[in-house]
């Protein structure tokens, strides 16, 4: 019986190459799920209901690990059905605030959360008529945890667009 010559061909392609892709493996194993630290936030304007609408994304591990620092390292786990809203609103509360032409925070209405693959959306409202004009906002969410957190926030005003970027050394700016 006569072998064929391609399948020994291919088993010593095997043989070279299952050692490479193992240990490919286990480098990407060991590996952070991301070597970023990022946030994006989208403020939105709501003529009709003379609402500012906001989402913020951030990674969910990140969140976790910044609310677990906050809660005395215990470990909070972020799910669709959870019970830490109250912790994640106590969060966003003393990280992210809106503050008036006269620096008075602006009141905000924590609505909710949503958990999206390895990402957390948070969302807020915050209820405001006329201009932002004097406005600053503080954005240091996820700063005390990661030294590196970038934060993005796009601002649409009606047909306005504005994109701040918030890092280490500049958690405040004027809107």
């Amino acid at each position: 019986m006569k072998q064929d010559p391609t399948s020994d061909r291919t088993r010593a392609a095997a043989v070279h190459i299952l050692p490479w892709l193992f240990a490919l493996f286990l480098c990407s194993a060991a590996a952070p799920a991301h070597e970023y630290y990022v946030s994006v936030t989208q403020i939105q304007y709501n003529p009709a209901e003379k609402t500012l609408e906001i989402s913020i994304r951030l990674f969910t591990d990140d969140l976790e690990k910044a609310l677990a620092a906050e809660n005395n390292d215990r470990p909070v786990r972020i799910t669709n059905n959870d019970q830490n809203n109250a912790v994640v609103e106590k969060y966003m509360r003393k990280h992210f605030v809106l503050t008036d032409s006269r620096r008075q925070p602006k009141p905000w209405k924590y609505i909710g959360k949503e958990n999206e693959a390895d990402a957390t959306w948070i969302y807020l409202e915050i209820p405001q008529e006329g201009s932002l004009s004097g406005f600053s906002l503080r954005n240091d969410l996820l700063m005390d945890t990661f030294r590196d957190q970038v934060n993005i926030v796009n601002i649409r005003i009606n047909s306005d667009k504005k994109t701040l970027l918030y890092k280490k050394g500049k958690p405040v700016q004027n809107i």
